[in-house]
């Protein structure tokens, strides 16, 4: 679990290096006298480097090997940072803040494939969600570093200067990571899948025992023989019936995990919050305890996952999700200020880290075949971060709106975001098998035996 910590140590600069704008981009908007679109812009720029940064981690991953794959990440992270925060223009912000994004696309995306191939399969759920403990844990952090940098600062001190400590207070987590990625091993599967069998071996020993190594090992092999069988290559992801079925679900949970409206709060938090109270000091204070209680519900959360189930958390994630979303939104629109107006938003925050927030980052950890894994998890964060792009460069000019704003108070956003959380109990209700407890290497038949039984239902039920 030790060497899961670590490894999850990239969702935690996940964590920070994408929520780092929210208390700064206020003072970097005056700073730089941006335009609403700008403004979108400034936060949403770092999705293109993480789209990039998703689509190539696969290739990365499998190329050079997991652990590579971190340690480059690291080095992505700290040149990101010193980079926005000394930056002397906006272009040279932009263009450091998408670096950064290639390295937060990398680590989403090869942080939960390591820490699925290393936990062992009746823990696979809690090790999974320490990736999200530490991403939320990193939210707080900054949020709570960004709060007292701005406390009791002068807006024109924010504006030249105080954002810049924002940003560059990254660059200590980075730091960190870098040192102790060094210290972990390479992912067994990936070692078996490159044929260091020995080396393989030699890791599940120091995560388990001599016996049980031999037979994970064992499972293993005989896994990639099987796909090897099927004339699987781990050059090339062939696009048949089996891999869309993959892709299906790990692109459309990943993109349901953004379509619900999270990031507006963690990018946007104290611009969203402005609606409710006129207080900017305030407004930041509030979206720590945003924050705070999405950390509460992923650790709560954590204890549930490989008990209740994956697919059992989504559902009730997604109907809970979309009661609280609609409940904000009704007190926008009738201008309820106060806490009754933000009561919706801290259970969202709460269910939503308890759900959603973490089971989907476990969940396409862990239902793509071996050589598929690192391409689909590509392909479903490239997918998660596409929605990122869209809800954060569409906020700022919806939230703007004038027509929008007169006629939804600002709420339009949260109307969206609740429809979407409907849709994605009937994406889960309709599409995905419990995967608690099965095995990566008897997940493959497992997915394919609930997809076939599911059109036989419909077949009978159309029969009927």
């Amino acid at each position: 679990m030790a060497i899961c910590c670590v490894a999850a140590l990239g969702g935690l600069l996940f964590g920070y290096d994408s929520s780092v704008i929210s208390g700064a981009i206020e003072p970097l908007s005056h700073h730089y006298q941006l335009t609403p679109a700008q403004t979108g812009w400034a936060v949403a720029n770092v999705i293109i480097g993480c789209v990039a940064g998703c689509l190539t981690a696969g290739w990365l991953a499998d190329r050079i090997g997991r652990k590579k794959s971190l340690i480059f990440t690291a080095v992505l992270f700290i040149a990101s940072v010193l980079g926005t925060a000394l930056a002397p223009d906006f272009t040279t912000f932009v263009l450091f803040r998408m670096l950064g994004g290639v390295g937060i696309g990398i680590a989403s995306v090869v942080s939960p494939v390591y820490i699925a191939e290393v936990a062992p399969k009746d823990y696979r759920g809690r090790a999974m969600t320490m990736h999200m403990i530490c991403c939320t844990g990193g939210q707080v952090l900054v949020l709570a570093t960004n709060y007292l940098i701005a406390k009791d600062a002068s807006p024109q001190w924010l504006a030249e200067t105080g954002w810049r400590w924002m940003l560059g207070s990254a660059f200590v987590p980075c730091v960190l990571f870098f040192i102790f990625v060094g210290f972990i091993p390479e992912s067994p599967r990936w070692n078996t899948l490159v044929g260091r069998h020995q080396q393989a071996l030699d890791t599940l020993t120091r995560i388990s025992n001599p016996q049980h190594a031999r037979h994970v090992l064992a499972e293993i092999q005989a896994s990639l023989s099987a796909e090897n069988q099927q004339g699987v290559t781990r050059e090339k992801v062939t696009f048949n019936r089996r891999t869309l079925i993959f892709l299906t679900l790990g692109v459309g949970l990943a993109a349901f995990n953004q379509l619900t409206g999270i990031n507006v709060i963690q990018y946007f938090g104290p611009t969203l919050l402005m609606n409710v109270t006129d207080d900017m000091e305030q407004a930041m204070f509030m979206t720590i305890w945003l924050a705070a209680l999405q950390f509460v519900g992923v650790l709560g959360g954590m204890s549930l996952i490989d008990k209740v189930g994956r697919r059992a958390l989504l559902l009730v994630g997604s109907l809970g999700s979309a009661c609280c979303l609609l409940f904000t939104f009704i007190t926008f629109y009738y201008g309820v200020k106060g806490i009754v107006s933000v009561v919706g938003l801290f259970g969202y925050m709460l269910l939503f880290g308890a759900t959603w927030g973490q089971v989907v980052w476990t969940v396409i950890g862990e239902i793509f075949p071996t050589r598929l894994r690192a391409a689909g998890m590509g392909f479903s964060i490239g997918a998660m971060w596409i929605a990122n792009f869209l809800v954060s460069q569409s906020f700022p000019m919806m939230n703007m709106n004038p027509w929008l704003s007169h006629t939804f108070h600002g709420g339009f956003p949260l109307l969206l975001f609740t429809a979407s959380s409907l849709l994605s109990w009937w994406f889960v209700k309709a599409l995905l098998p419990e995967t608690k407890g099965v095995s990566l290497e008897g997940m493959e038949q497992h997915v394919l035996d609930h997809v076939a039984r599911q059109k036989s239902a419909q077949t009978a039920k159309t029969l009927s």
